[in-house]
């Protein structure tokens, strides 16, 4: 009985050893976790950005962060083709140095935050990313991120369009190129994207890869499918074979394609001409070369320039404004070459006699016209520009009041022979004539054999009644060479 008192003082002995141990054990670990908390590394198990930093310090890891992206390389990569290249610096990234350095100073800190974070950061390490802060010139990226720092030349884009063969005088579609150019704001963006998530988390390898997409290119607005330009093209080798030569004797005015293709209006996928713009070109025709009823200038044969007001034109051209309206549209429509002249007003009153006789362009005489100047009593006969005749005449009586009408006239026809009526019952007359060329209300040219003599003052008294008198062999000569149209101008 006497070794119970012993047994109870070895197990007091045992726990109290226990005790002591643990004490012993909670004060190392205290102290150990005293002085991982005051050191200046990271635990071990800890990677900064996939970098592991064991035991380093924040100088340590701040140095390699600095050089991994100072040393990192921007590649800017075309269809498998290396297109500029360079480091962050050339692209105008500069690491911003003290907040890189508080901010892994602030993940060291992170792992010391509490007494629980310490614990666990020494049990099973940490992993931190850090956003490597970066000062941007933008000039400098803009500059290495350009079209103008790329290998390869750019060429743009081009639309699909239509193309005319004048020999063949037909349309063709020319397709649409696609180029390689693009907007440098593009580029900047994609280069500064890449970057951006490259310095945010760290990548595989070195290398800041930037791949210039498809998308990226300026893309054609017109494709050789669109709907437009094929309709565009079936109506135009509708129309596009159409010309009209205007004659105006030996002048051409040309109507051509690069007018008429303005006319033509595409609807539904069929074409038709405007035909206002053709009435509005008809008009301008008529315009330029209408010459009857217009007021006309003329150089006499002695020098002077006289004016004849458009009531006193009865000679010249007119164009029928509604028929060649409509010759035009038939000319058009039938996408052939025309030579042709305008359509005319070719004859005028109840018999219909002749307006006009020949033209050259604008010149609607052509060098081709009877010139009688009543104040000298004389006469001039040209035919295509070279003088047949000259003579002195006798006109219209200036005391009977019936002098010869001026202005400007064509030949009606021409008579041989020919009988001259007029006058009333008391005085009326019926004279024989051998050369009848009327040109006004019963007024002429004619050959007066009864007449001894020509030219000076006969007329203001003894001139005839209305017509212009000759001398026999003068009026034959008119005669023969004379033809129905020609002008006759008659002034004072």
């Amino acid at each position: 009985m006497q070794d119970r008192p012993d047994k109870r003082g070895k197990a007091k002995i045992l726990i109290i050893a226990l005790l002591a141990v643990f004490l012993a054990v909670l004060a190392g670990g205290g102290i150990f976790l005293k002085i991982m908390h005051d050191s200046d590394t990271f635990f071990a198990g800890t990677t900064v950005n996939g970098y592991t930093v064991d035991g380093l310090s924040p100088e340590a890891v701040y140095d390699i962060l600095v050089e991994t992206y100072r040393g990192a390389f921007v590649e800017i990569d075309e269809k498998g083709q290396t297109e500029a290249q360079g480091t962050l610096a050339d692209f105008g990234y500069a690491v911003e140095e003290d907040k890189l350095m508080r901010l892994v100073q602030k993940a060291k800190d992170a792992q010391r935050s509490s007494f629980d974070t310490l614990f666990m950061s020494l049990l099973q390490g940490n992993s931190f990313i850090i956003e490597v802060p970066f000062i941007v010139d933008e000039q400098r990226l803009s500059e290495a991120a350009s079209r103008q720092a790329l290998a390869d030349a750019r060429y743009s884009s081009e639309d699909a369009y239509l193309s005319f063969d004048a020999g063949s005088r037909t349309y063709s579609i020319v397709p649409e190129v696609y180029g390689n150019d693009f907007s440098d704001d593009s580029l900047k963006g994609l280069v500064r994207e890449a970057i951006d998530s490259f310095t945010k988390e760290r990548q595989a390898g070195n290398v800041v890869k930037v791949d210039i997409p498809e998308d990226i290119y300026y893309k054609p607005a017109v494709l050789s499918t669109d709907q437009s330009l094929t309709e565009q093209y079936t109506v135009y080798n509708e129309f596009c074979g159409a010309e009209v030569d205007y004659q105006f004797g030996s002048q051409t005015e040309t109507l051509g394609w690069d007018t008429i293709r303005d006319w033509i209006i595409i609807s539904g996928g069929n074409g038709i001409i405007d035909e206002d713009k053709v009435l509005e070109y008809v008009r301008s025709l008529e315009e330029r070369y209408n010459t009857r009823y217009h007021t006309r200038y003329f150089h006499t044969s002695v020098g002077t320039d006289i004016e004849f007001p458009d009531s006193l034109n009865e000679y010249g051209y007119t164009i029928n404004e509604d028929a060649e309206v409509s010759r035009l549209l038939e000319d058009l429509y039938s996408n052939s070459v025309v030579s042709r002249e305008p359509v005319y007003y070719t004859v005028a009153g109840e018999y219909e006699n002749p307006v006009f006789y020949a033209r050259e362009g604008t010149d609607d005489l052509a060098g081709s016209y009877v010139e009688v100047n009543l104040t000298a009593q004389h006469l001039w006969f040209y035919k295509h520009g070279s003088l047949v005749i000259e003579s002195d005449i006798v006109s219209g009586c200036v005391a009977r009041g019936t002098e010869t009408q001026t202005g400007v006239f064509p030949l009606a026809y021409k008579e041989s022979p020919s009988v001259l009526t007029g006058g009333n019952a008391e005085n009326g007359y019926s004279t024989p004539v051998q050369y009848w060329m009327p040109f006004y209300e019963g007024q002429g040219l004619h050959d007066a054999n009864w007449r001894g003599a020509f030219g000076g003052s006969i007329y203001v008294n003894s001139g005839s009644h209305g017509c212009v008198n000759l001398p026999p062999a003068v009026a034959g000569a008119i005669y023969s060479e004379i033809e129905p149209g020609m002008a006759i101008l008659i002034y004072r």
